[in-house]
């Protein structure tokens, strides 16, 4: 359960392993391979879990120095299309592991009383750093059941 900022953390912490782990478990044909031309491959949805770190990296910072920072919404859908299947998997994965170690020891160095600051959203209604570092954790673990999908073989066209 992540209903505390120590639970949080600890999710945090695993993320990297939990991916890196479902990733070895995709056959090395599949991980570029699309359920759909439209759905993202086990290749891209762990290296976008990578390329998120920093932009969470930001947001902590603007969180922790700014009073009520505005928060702008990231859409992935608005980038190439094919951006990510462009991306080196393993140094991908190797600057994940790094900065969220990194972004991990930030927070377990946090008072108690940061977790409450407040930040706007373009997309929701409440957020805070505690709600931010949620949402990081069920991002993991939502691109995780995709990979997950891909080691499964789930979905594939029919056509192959």
């Amino acid at each position: 359960m992540v209903r505390t900022p120590n639970d949080i953390i600890e999710q945090l912490a695993r993320g990297p392993e939990v991916l890196d782990a479902l990733l070895e478990t995709v056959p090395t044909a599949d991980l570029k391979r699309r359920p759909h031309p439209a759905k993202w491959s086990a290749h891209e949805h762990a290296c976008h879990v990578a390329v998120m770190e920093p932009m969470w990296r930001e947001r902590l910072e603007r969180i922790l120095s700014e009073d009520a920072p505005r928060i702008v919404s990231y859409e992935p859908q608005d980038d190439d299309p094919d951006r990510l299947l462009n991306v080196d998997l393993q140094e991908s994965m190797r600057l994940f592991r790094s900065q969220r170690a990194a972004l991990v020891a930030t927070l377990r160095a946090l008072p108690a009383s940061a977790w409450n600051r407040a930040a706007s959203h373009t997309s929701h209604a409440r957020y805070s750093l505690f709600l931010m570092c949620r949402h990081i954790a069920m991002h993991d673990l939502l691109h995780g059941y995709r990979i997950e999908e891909s080691a499964l073989g789930s979905h594939w066209p029919a056509d192959g």
